[in-house]
């Protein structure tokens, strides 16, 4: 099976909440992710805020390109247990 991401979400400063195609929601921290010259522009929280999910990479992905895994941010992340 493709993981894919579907929602994702601000929480804080270089922190996010990303919603999994197979429903499970992580927090995943990225502060310490963001070096390298296409990720260097994101440890601005304002770039970094425009995080959105690209719809045909089924990912994240920041204006200038940078993006991050699916599988990535899965590993990475968080689990968040979702309160009925």
């Amino acid at each position: 099976m493709f993981l894919h991401v579907t929602e994702v979400r601000l929480t804080k400063d270089y922190e996010i909440r990303v919603t999994f195609s197979d429903g499970v929601v992580k927090q995943v921290d990225l502060a310490g992710e963001l070096y390298g010259e296409i990720f260097e522009p994101l440890k601005d929280p304002e770039m970094f805020k425009q995080v959105k999910v690209n719809v045909d990479t089924n990912t994240i992905e920041w204006p200038n390109g940078a993006d991050f895994a699916p599988e990535f941010l899965y590993e990475r992340g968080r689990e968040i247990k979702q309160v009925a």
